[in-house]
């Protein structure tokens, strides 16, 4: 995949899966801004990297996305392919359920990935570029416990499939990767003991048909395979990648 001339931005590029897909689009030739709240984080990824520039924001903040889109053109001068991939994960049973948790979810999860993909629509129609959402395999499957965290993720795919209609004409391809669990820090942000992170983590590669958790990088090739120029007929797509843990 070539990349080379091309503007990307990934959020949550600060770790797991968002950092591996900065790397990539960069390793293949484009330029990138790397979004997320930790701005050490932010540098981790961009080390040895010199096509990766960071930008320290919270997404959760509405005036936040234009911020973010105008830095983006400021340092590259166009944008031809937008990443959603930063996110929170939460437990969060029904009778624990309270609307400051779930405002919490989809600010991340929903309204930042929307904003974001509004500023960047002059952009984006101009290049004819590409949106990528990162969904998760919970996006269209129950998880108890957990339900509005898999809410969020549903209606990120509804928004991708209807967002790939409403573009489509503008030469605009929306596309969704939805992983399985993947090695990251998502448990460990969401406030859990490392006991119970290290429990989850058995008890979900038990449940993988293939018998292990993914990887980060071989989950961000498939980002840029939804966002590769030459993948010119593929848009409203949801691609579920985990190991056929969907099938179980």
């Amino acid at each position: 995949m070539d990349f080379t001339g091309r503007a990307v931005i990934v959020t949550g590029a600060g770790s797991g899966i968002g950092r591996a897909a900065a790397r990539l689009f960069a390793d293949a030739g484009a330029r990138v801004l790397g979004v997320g709240r930790r701005e050490d984080a932010l540098k981790a990824t961009a080390a040895d990297h010199p096509r990766i520039a960071v930008h320290p924001a919270d997404l959760r903040t509405p005036a936040t996305a234009r911020e973010v889109i105008g830095e983006a053109f400021h340092r590259m001068g166009r944008l031809d392919v937008l990443v959603n991939n930063a996110g929170a994960t939460k437990m969060m049973p029904l009778a624990e359920t309270s609307a400051e948790g779930i405002a919490g979810l989809f600010d991340l999860n929903v309204t930042a990935p929307s904003l974001l993909a509004s500023a960047a629509l002059p952009h984006l129609r101009q290049a004819k570029g590409t949106i990528v959402n990162v969904s998760s395999t919970y996006g269209h499957r129950p998880l108890p416990g957990a339900a509005h965290y898999a809410a969020s993720k549903a209606a990120l795919e509804h928004l991708t499939r209807s967002w790939a209609l409403e573009l489509a004409a503008d030469g605009i391809r929306v596309n969704a990767l939805a992983p399985g669990p993947t090695e990251s820090e998502a448990l460990t942000a969401a406030g859990l003991p490392q006991p119970v992170v290290e429990q989850i983590k058995q008890d979900e590669a038990a449940r993988i048909p293939l018998g292990r958790r993914g990887d980060p990088e071989e989950v961000a090739t498939w980002i840029l395979r939804l966002a590769d120029p030459r993948t010119t007929w593929l848009t409203g797509q949801t691609l579920t990648l985990d190991g056929g843990l969907e099938l179980a």
